[in-house]
């Protein structure tokens, strides 16, 4: 049985959505300040948390950068409606997704359980890619570069892993989303272009070349296939 965080400081919605996600089989426990949100996710385990922004004694992307000191946990973030600069920064620190509110409880268990997918560890599958210097192994669910780990969120692991699949081969955004993000890219979301970036980010810093993942104009991305020194 999944547990999931919910941190809002919306007590009405907090309690509408742990009677709608305990109504769909999960286990939910709640937060309705950014402090107690951390010392709860330092504190237990949780599969999956539900961030608010803007809550009181500590917001969400403070919440967001020390949780993601300590832990992967998949984190989806609740923005503000038409806060387009909120989602972004969000995805920027660490955020496997994000929703707009007002939102739909049936819309959020959607996102949840794609989010679980993404991050199930359950897989029986030990192969690994291993391209240059960078192998991902499908069971672990780690990436390793130079023999050192990587720490990476389940979306950007689901993402890095279709694009070492079809490495050498340029990958539409339509079908990586399709494939790592399961669901279908709308014209205006950057969620798939923040989550490249992170990645690029944390594949310099761990080799100091800043071009395995390039971009296609108007097409998509291609993960580069010559040998990295």
């Amino acid at each position: 049985m999944y547990k999931i965080l919910i941190a809002d400081d919306d007590v009405e919605l907090t309690n509408l959505l742990t009677e709608y996600l305990q109504n769909e089989g999960f286990t939910t426990e709640t937060a309705n300040d950014g402090e107690a949100a951390l010392n709860m996710a330092s504190e237990s385990q949780y599969d999956i948390i539900i961030l608010d922004i803007m809550m009181p004694k500590m917001n969400g992307f403070d919440v967001l950068r020390q949780l993601r000191t300590q832990s992967q946990v998949p984190v989806l973030m609740l923005t503000a409606r038409g806060e387009d600069v909120d989602s972004i920064i969000g995805l920027e620190i660490g955020a496997d997704d994000y929703l707009a509110k007002p939102c739909n409880p049936r819309v959020i268990v959607a996102h949840i359980r794609a989010i679980l997918r993404r991050a199930d560890t359950s897989s029986t599958e030990n192969d690994s890619i291993k391209i240059n210097k960078l192998e991902l192994n499908r069971g672990s669910r780690q990436v390793h570069l130079n023999k050192h780990l990587i720490s990476m969120t389940s979306t950007e692991f689901q993402i890095l892993e279709v694009l070492m699949d079809n490495a050498g081969n340029v990958v539409t955004k339509e079908l990586l989303s399709e494939l790592a993000l399961g669901k279908t890219l709308s014209p205006y979301d950057r969620s798939l272009d923040m989550h490249i970036s992170n990645l690029r980010k944390k594949l310099t810093s761990a080799s100091e070349q800043n071009n395995w993942i390039i971009t296609v104009r108007g097409v998509g991305y291609q993960f580069v296939m010559f040998e990295h020194e």
